[in-house]
Protein backbone atom coordinates (compact mmCIF):
# COMPACT_ATOMS: atom_id res chain seq x y z
CA UNK A 1 0.00 0.00 0.00
CA UNK A 2 1.17 3.52 -0.80
CA UNK A 3 0.77 5.49 2.42
CA UNK A 4 -0.78 8.93 2.35
CA UNK A 5 -0.88 9.71 6.08
CA UNK A 6 2.00 7.63 7.43
CA UNK A 7 5.65 8.60 7.12
CA UNK A 8 7.99 5.60 7.38
CA UNK A 9 11.65 6.14 8.23
CA UNK A 10 13.84 3.03 8.36
CA UNK A 11 16.77 3.72 10.68
CA UNK A 12 18.89 0.59 10.60
CA UNK A 13 16.85 -2.17 12.26
CA UNK A 14 14.25 0.26 13.62
CA UNK A 15 11.21 1.54 11.75
CA UNK A 16 10.00 5.00 12.78
CA UNK A 17 6.32 5.52 11.96
CA UNK A 18 4.82 9.01 12.04
CA UNK A 19 1.07 9.60 11.80
CA UNK A 20 1.00 12.65 9.57
CA UNK A 21 -2.27 14.61 9.84
CA UNK A 22 -1.07 17.42 12.12
CA UNK A 23 -3.78 19.88 11.05
CA UNK A 24 -6.35 17.37 12.38
CA UNK A 25 -4.27 16.43 15.46
CA UNK A 26 -3.51 13.17 13.62
CA UNK A 27 -7.14 12.07 14.00
CA UNK A 28 -8.02 8.68 12.54
CA UNK A 29 -9.84 9.01 9.24
CA UNK A 30 -10.69 6.01 7.06
CA UNK A 31 -7.47 6.21 5.08
CA UNK A 32 -5.08 6.28 8.04
CA UNK A 33 -7.02 3.42 9.66
CA UNK A 34 -6.43 1.35 6.53
CA UNK A 35 -2.76 2.31 6.49
CA UNK A 36 -2.14 1.51 10.16
CA UNK A 37 -3.87 -1.84 9.77
CA UNK A 38 -1.85 -2.68 6.66
CA UNK A 39 1.40 -1.67 8.34
CA UNK A 40 1.01 -3.61 11.58
CA UNK A 41 -0.44 -6.72 9.95
CA UNK A 42 2.49 -6.76 7.52
CA UNK A 43 5.10 -6.30 10.23
CA UNK A 44 4.59 -9.88 11.38
CA UNK A 45 6.63 -11.02 8.38
CA UNK A 46 9.19 -8.20 8.25
CA UNK A 47 12.06 -9.80 10.10
CA UNK A 48 14.48 -7.06 9.05
CA UNK A 49 12.52 -4.68 11.34
CA UNK A 50 13.37 -5.34 14.99
CA UNK A 51 11.80 -2.34 16.76
CA UNK A 52 8.99 0.07 15.81
CA UNK A 53 8.63 3.65 17.03
CA UNK A 54 5.16 5.21 16.71
CA UNK A 55 4.56 8.95 17.02
CA UNK A 56 2.41 11.78 15.70
CA UNK A 57 3.42 14.74 13.56
CA UNK A 58 3.25 18.16 15.17
CA UNK A 59 2.37 18.70 18.81
CA UNK A 60 -0.03 15.77 19.28
CA UNK A 61 0.08 11.99 19.15
CA UNK A 62 -3.47 11.21 17.98
CA UNK A 63 -6.77 12.86 18.91
CA UNK A 64 -8.83 9.75 18.17
CA UNK A 65 -11.45 9.09 15.52
CA UNK A 66 -12.05 11.84 12.98
CA UNK A 67 -15.66 12.68 13.87
CA UNK A 68 -15.99 15.04 10.90
CA UNK A 69 -15.66 12.05 8.61
CA UNK A 70 -17.56 9.50 10.69
CA UNK A 71 -21.04 8.44 9.64
CA UNK A 72 -23.11 8.75 12.83
CA UNK A 73 -26.42 7.82 11.23
CA UNK A 74 -26.15 4.15 12.11
CA UNK A 75 -27.05 3.27 8.51
CA UNK A 76 -26.29 -0.22 7.27
CA UNK A 77 -27.36 -1.98 10.43
CA UNK A 78 -25.33 -3.90 13.01
CA UNK A 79 -23.64 -6.18 10.47
CA UNK A 80 -22.00 -3.38 8.48
CA UNK A 81 -21.30 -1.47 11.66
CA UNK A 82 -19.44 -4.44 13.12
CA UNK A 83 -17.32 -4.74 9.98
CA UNK A 84 -16.32 -1.08 10.23
CA UNK A 85 -15.61 -1.48 13.94
CA UNK A 86 -13.38 -4.50 13.36
CA UNK A 87 -11.43 -2.60 10.68
CA UNK A 88 -10.05 -0.32 13.40
CA UNK A 89 -9.89 -2.78 16.31
CA UNK A 90 -7.79 -5.11 14.15
CA UNK A 91 -5.00 -2.50 14.38
CA UNK A 92 -4.40 -3.01 18.10
CA UNK A 93 -4.63 -6.79 17.75
CA UNK A 94 -1.99 -6.64 15.02
CA UNK A 95 0.17 -4.38 17.22
CA UNK A 96 0.19 -7.03 19.96
CA UNK A 97 0.65 -9.86 17.46
CA UNK A 98 3.62 -8.38 15.61
CA UNK A 99 6.92 -9.55 17.11
CA UNK A 100 8.60 -6.14 17.17
CA UNK A 101 8.46 -4.10 20.39
CA UNK A 102 6.54 -0.87 19.76
CA UNK A 103 7.70 2.33 21.43
CA UNK A 104 5.09 5.12 21.50
CA UNK A 105 6.42 8.68 21.74
CA UNK A 106 3.44 10.66 23.02
CA UNK A 107 3.29 14.42 22.80
CA UNK A 108 0.04 16.20 23.55
CA UNK A 109 -3.29 14.49 22.95
CA UNK A 110 -3.74 10.72 22.92
CA UNK A 111 -7.52 10.50 23.12
CA UNK A 112 -10.02 7.83 22.14
CA UNK A 113 -8.43 5.78 19.37
CA UNK A 114 -5.12 7.51 20.06
CA UNK A 115 -5.37 6.33 23.68
CA UNK A 116 -5.92 2.80 22.37
CA UNK A 117 -2.86 3.00 20.10
CA UNK A 118 -0.74 4.18 23.02
CA UNK A 119 -1.99 1.40 25.29
CA UNK A 120 -1.36 -1.26 22.64
CA UNK A 121 2.29 -0.16 22.42
CA UNK A 122 4.87 -1.91 24.57
CA UNK A 123 6.64 1.16 25.98
CA UNK A 124 5.27 4.69 26.26
CA UNK A 125 7.35 7.84 26.67
CA UNK A 126 5.53 11.14 27.09
CA UNK A 127 6.02 14.87 27.37
CA UNK A 128 4.53 17.18 30.04
CA UNK A 129 1.76 18.12 27.58
CA UNK A 130 0.37 14.56 27.65
CA UNK A 131 -3.44 14.46 27.70
CA UNK A 132 -5.01 10.98 27.51
CA UNK A 133 -8.58 9.82 27.92
CA UNK A 134 -11.17 7.23 26.93
CA UNK A 135 -13.02 9.85 24.90
CA UNK A 136 -15.59 7.41 23.51
CA UNK A 137 -17.85 7.67 26.55
CA UNK A 138 -18.06 11.44 26.17
CA UNK A 139 -19.65 11.19 22.72
CA UNK A 140 -22.43 8.73 23.50
CA UNK A 141 -20.48 5.48 23.16
CA UNK A 142 -19.11 2.96 25.62
CA UNK A 143 -15.59 3.55 26.91
CA UNK A 144 -14.87 -0.12 26.15
CA UNK A 145 -13.44 0.28 22.66
CA UNK A 146 -10.41 -0.75 20.57
CA UNK A 147 -8.87 -2.82 23.35
CA UNK A 148 -8.96 -0.14 26.07
CA UNK A 149 -10.99 -2.33 28.46
CA UNK A 150 -8.30 -5.01 28.08
CA UNK A 151 -5.11 -2.96 28.26
CA UNK A 152 -5.97 -0.25 30.78
CA UNK A 153 -6.89 -2.35 33.88
CA UNK A 154 -3.86 -4.56 33.26
CA UNK A 155 -1.66 -1.46 33.27
CA UNK A 156 -3.09 0.73 36.04
CA UNK A 157 -5.41 -1.62 37.98
CA UNK A 158 -9.17 -2.03 37.93
CA UNK A 159 -10.10 0.91 40.18
CA UNK A 160 -8.18 3.56 38.23
CA UNK A 161 -9.27 2.01 34.94
CA UNK A 162 -12.92 2.18 36.05
CA UNK A 163 -12.50 5.81 37.13
CA UNK A 164 -11.01 6.83 33.80
CA UNK A 165 -13.39 4.81 31.66
CA UNK A 166 -16.63 5.62 33.47
CA UNK A 167 -15.94 9.36 33.34
CA UNK A 168 -13.75 9.97 30.30
CA UNK A 169 -11.57 11.97 32.69
CA UNK A 170 -8.25 13.21 31.28
CA UNK A 171 -5.01 11.68 32.49
CA UNK A 172 -2.04 14.05 32.58
CA UNK A 173 1.67 13.33 32.46
CA UNK A 174 2.47 13.45 36.18
CA UNK A 175 -0.22 10.97 37.15
CA UNK A 176 0.45 8.74 34.13
CA UNK A 177 4.07 8.44 35.26
CA UNK A 178 3.08 7.73 38.86
CA UNK A 179 0.69 4.99 37.67
CA UNK A 180 3.34 3.38 35.48
CA UNK A 181 1.33 4.03 32.35
CA UNK A 182 4.35 5.81 30.84
CA UNK A 183 8.00 4.96 31.45
CA UNK A 184 9.32 8.52 31.37
CA UNK A 185 8.25 12.13 30.90
CA UNK A 186 10.71 14.32 29.01
CA UNK A 187 10.69 17.74 27.40
CA UNK A 188 9.25 17.79 23.87
CA UNK A 189 12.63 18.56 22.35
CA UNK A 190 14.09 15.49 24.10
CA UNK A 191 11.36 13.05 23.07
CA UNK A 192 13.04 11.77 19.89
CA UNK A 193 16.42 11.42 21.61
CA UNK A 194 14.80 9.45 24.45
CA UNK A 195 13.24 7.16 21.86
CA UNK A 196 16.54 6.72 20.04
CA UNK A 197 18.32 5.78 23.27
CA UNK A 198 15.67 3.20 24.16
CA UNK A 199 15.76 1.69 20.67
CA UNK A 200 19.55 1.50 20.79
CA UNK A 201 19.40 -0.49 24.03
CA UNK A 202 16.79 -2.86 22.60
CA UNK A 203 18.97 -3.47 19.55
CA UNK A 204 21.81 -4.66 21.79
CA UNK A 205 19.73 -7.78 22.43
CA UNK A 206 19.62 -10.80 20.12
CA UNK A 207 16.93 -10.67 17.40
CA UNK A 208 15.38 -13.92 18.63
CA UNK A 209 15.59 -12.97 22.29
CA UNK A 210 13.85 -9.64 21.69
CA UNK A 211 11.00 -11.17 19.68
CA UNK A 212 10.43 -14.01 22.14
CA UNK A 213 10.50 -11.64 25.11
CA UNK A 214 7.64 -9.57 23.67
CA UNK A 215 5.72 -12.74 22.88
CA UNK A 216 6.23 -14.17 26.36
CA UNK A 217 5.27 -10.91 28.07
CA UNK A 218 2.01 -10.87 26.13
CA UNK A 219 1.20 -14.48 26.97
CA UNK A 220 2.16 -14.07 30.62
CA UNK A 221 -0.38 -11.27 31.07
CA UNK A 222 -3.10 -13.80 30.29
CA UNK A 223 -1.40 -16.92 31.65
CA UNK A 224 -3.51 -19.27 33.74
CA UNK A 225 -0.94 -19.16 36.52
CA UNK A 226 2.75 -19.26 37.41
CA UNK A 227 3.35 -22.67 35.85
CA UNK A 228 1.97 -21.55 32.49
CA UNK A 229 4.18 -18.45 32.50
CA UNK A 230 7.27 -20.43 33.49
CA UNK A 231 6.59 -23.01 30.77
CA UNK A 232 6.71 -20.20 28.19
CA UNK A 233 9.87 -18.77 29.77
CA UNK A 234 11.59 -22.17 29.75
CA UNK A 235 10.74 -22.68 26.09
CA UNK A 236 12.12 -19.24 25.18
CA UNK A 237 15.41 -19.76 26.98
CA UNK A 238 16.06 -23.13 25.36
CA UNK A 239 15.25 -21.76 21.89
CA UNK A 240 17.54 -18.76 22.39
CA UNK A 241 20.37 -20.90 23.79
CA UNK A 242 20.50 -22.92 20.55
CA UNK A 243 21.36 -19.86 18.44
CA UNK A 244 24.80 -18.59 17.48
CA UNK A 245 23.70 -15.18 18.77
CA UNK A 246 23.69 -16.55 22.32
CA UNK A 247 27.35 -17.53 21.98
CA UNK A 248 28.15 -14.11 20.52
CA UNK A 249 26.27 -12.39 23.35
CA UNK A 250 28.32 -14.24 25.98
CA UNK A 251 31.60 -13.48 24.16
CA UNK A 252 30.72 -9.79 23.83
CA UNK A 253 29.82 -9.58 27.52
CA UNK A 254 33.09 -11.21 28.60
CA UNK A 255 35.14 -9.09 26.16
CA UNK A 256 33.30 -5.91 27.18
CA UNK A 257 32.32 -4.93 23.62
CA UNK A 258 29.06 -4.42 21.70
CA UNK A 259 27.66 -7.69 20.32
CA UNK A 260 27.63 -8.35 16.59
CA UNK A 261 24.47 -10.34 15.96
CA UNK A 262 23.55 -11.89 12.62
CA UNK A 263 20.92 -9.95 10.70
CA UNK A 264 17.63 -11.75 10.44
CA UNK A 265 16.82 -13.26 7.05
CA UNK A 266 13.59 -12.13 5.40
Amino acid sequence: MDYEHLILDQRGDALWVTMNRPASLNALNRRIVEELRDLFVGLYWRHEVRVVVLRGAGANFCAGLDLKERDNSGGGGPSNGLIRQRQISEIVMAMRRCPQPIVALIDGAAAGGGFALALASDVRIATPTLKMNAAFIRIGLSACDIGVSYFLPRTVGSSVAAELMLTGRFLRAERALALGLVSAVVAPEQLEKEGEDLVAEMLLTTPLGLRLTKECLNHSVDAGGLEAAIAMEDRNQILCAQSDDFQEGVRAFLEKRPPNYARAKV
